[in-house]
């Protein structure tokens, strides 16, 4: 009887062993299949202050994420704008290895060290991917008495230098970029250049009127178009925006002309996309990679993109990379070209 118990006892571990086995490889096939996965909360940088493009942009996918149950961990957002973001990237990589940091981008990627020294480059971080392409378009005080970007550029012109003021996103970066380029249009008459730290503040200064005009993301100032306390004269774009749903009660994105439909020859797109730190792997990438698809498939995101007349363009992998190198070149011939390069 013993012998027989001991015999069923040895059959049924044996069956069971079988089973825990089987199991095992199942659920190591389904862990390969799946990938790797965050096992706690992300930390997500924007080198950036709040209540701008980057800014809002982070905390929108942090929602969907939540909302969605899109992840398993949470991301938690952190904004680190000290050194115009070079605190963020520092932070980002000197994280190497962390696939628990991940990283919102804006051109200051490039203009930042480009202008300070400060010793950190795109290359120093892994590449995720293009979320879009941002827009800038010039805004003027819907009580100012320019209808066109052309007649704002000319009264800029025919008045005293540094006459006007224009308000933008910290000093020797895109914003500042976009100016001198009017600048030159205009025959070198110069702007007053008043930095802010965040376009949600730009935005605000142009509001109370105290500078003449700026040139904000959408979404930075869609807010006050839709209070009809701005007035849109141009998109820096080389065609029209594709969203014509009304934003005001008379215009759509679709309906600001182009600058260089204004007569006013200057163009500029800015990056929105993620970055991780350096030294992580492939796996890890490709769950950020998926990550962002599935935000990016939700009807949430898909009325943010129009709201701000965002260019969506997405990319990932060496084409992503490929993107950035050349724009990394594009805006050192930009700086040159300013004078912003930064001298040792």
């Amino acid at each position: 009887m013993y012998a027989i118990l001991r015999y069923r006892h040895a059959r049924i571990a044996g069956l069971l062993f079988g089973a825990l086995a089987l199991n095992a490889v199942g659920l190591a096939s389904d862990a390969l299949a799946q990938g790797w996965q965050p096992t706690k909360p992300i930390t997500f940088i924007i080198p950036a202050g709040t209540g701008g493009g980057a800014d809002q942009m982070a905390r929108f996918i942090q929602g969907v994420v939540s909302k969605h149950n899109l992840s398993p961990q949470p991301l938690v957002v952190i904004n680190k704008s000290g050194g115009a973001g070079a605190e963020g990237f520092l932070d980002v990589k000197q994280s190497s290895g962390d696939a628990h940091k991940i990283i919102i981008t804006l051109s200051n990627l490039f203009t930042t060290p480009m202008a300070t020294g400060v010793p950190f480059g795109w290359k120093d971080l892994t590449p995720v991917a293009m979320l879009s392409l941002d827009q800038f378009v010039l805004w003027v005080h819907s009580e100012s008495p320019h209808k066109t970007a052309q007649e704002y550029l000319g009264a800029v012109k025919a008045g005293n230098d540094r006459q006007f003021k224009m308000a933008g996103t910290g000093s020797k970066q895109e914003d500042q970029i976009i100016t001198v380029a009017l600048e030159r249009v205009i025959g070198g008459k110069k702007f007053t250049y008043v930095p802010f730290e965040g376009g949600g503040k730009v935005a605000t200064q142009l509001v109370g009127k105290h500078v003449d005009s700026t040139v904000n993301n959408p979404i930075e100032a869609v807010a006050h178009w839709k209070a009809g306390t701005l007035r849109a004269l141009c998109i820096f774009d080389a065609k029209r925006s594709t969203y014509t749903a009304k934003v005001t009660p008379n215009m759509a994105w679709s309906d600001i002309p182009t600058c260089k439909e204004s007569g006013v020859n200057v163009e500029y797109q800015m990056l929105r996309g993620i970055f991780m730190p350096p030294g992580v792997n492939q796996a890890q990438v490709d769950y950020y990679v998926e990550l962002l698809k599935k935000v990016m498939a939700t009807e949430d995101w898909k009325s943010f993109m129009e709201q701000g007349a965002f260019n969506q363009t997405f990319m990932s992998g060496g084409q992503y990379r490929s993107w950035v190198e050349s724009a990394e070149n594009l805006h050192r011939d930009l700086m040159k070209e300013a004078g912003f390069l930064h001298k040792p």
